[in-house]
């Protein structure tokens, strides 16, 4: 098993777990990914999501650069590994509730794409970073581009993706590329989460939303973002927010 999805109470792992190709993706895992996040989205007693290596002192390669020059002329085959790659970016991208990678060892090409596609990013300090389309002479995707672009501003895109340079944990930090360098990413990751969990999660679920609503380029309010705003007033997670409030204690969301 490839890819595999475990739960610690509010918590999912979404685990990669190819140790013997450094976790490079195949098509068949690209396949799969979707599906895992749709079933971490699906349960009610998940409320994030975190993305990792199932094996310490990984992340992931990027996809398996053996299958590409095995298929590569396949016609059918690259339209199919294009949709593949593609699905398993929006996935992360689009769902629903927070999701962070932890990134506890090489992010490169594919594996920085699924990272960039992630809500945060945790590394550590022997981390790196990298997309590196130029020295296979591929291109990256519109929309995996789009997600580097709105992460690390053009410019720095740009650096990225010519020099397909490798970027060690500070230097990612510096630009913006990851958001916190920590000795155990794992365990960090896993705080941040728990931390996230005990929110009130319409919030937290409106918040994203709306955050992905700007970088798909809305600019103000239409019906939709004025109604999260207005009902969360009539929902459980205000009474309680309030009533703890006035209670001086922990809200129970």
């Amino acid at each position: 098993m490839t890819l595999r999805l475990e739960r610690d109470g509010p918590v999912a792992r979404l685990l990669i777990d190819r140790p013997d190709r450094r976790n490079a993706m195949n098509q068949m895992m690209w396949q799969t990914l979707p599906h895992l996040v749709e079933q971490a989205m699906a349960d009610e007693s998940v409320r994030v999501l975190i993305l990792s290596s199932a094996t310490p002192g990984l992340f992931c390669a990027g996809a398996d650069i053996h299958e590409f020059a095995a298929c590569s002329g396949d016609a059918d085959w690259r339209i199919a590994n294009q949709a593949a790659i593609r699905a398993s970016h929006y996935a992360l991208a689009h769902a629903e509730k927070p999701v962070i990678a932890a990134i506890d060892g090489d992010c490169i090409g594919g594996g920085c794409g699924l990272a960039i596609a992630c809500d945060m990013r945790i590394a550590a300090p022997h981390a790196r970073l990298g997309i590196t389309p130029a020295k296979l002479g591929i291109v990256y995707s519109l929309f995996d581009t789009k997600l580097l672009v709105d992460l690390v501003g053009p410019a720095r895109a740009k650096r990225i993706l010519f020099t397909a340079a490798l970027h060690g944990a500070q230097d990612a930090l510096a630009i913006g590329l990851i958001e916190e360098i920590a000795a155990d990413p794992l365990a960090a990751t896993d705080t941040l989460a728990r931390t996230i969990a005990a929110n009130a999660q319409h919030s937290v679920r409106s918040s994203k939303a709306i955050v992905r609503r700007i970088l798909d380029g809305q600019a103000d309010d239409d019906a939709t973002t004025l109604a999260l705003f207005r009902d969360a007033f009539t929902l459980p997670d205000f009474a309680e927010g309030v009533t703890a409030f006035g209670e001086k204690r922990r809200p129970d969301f």
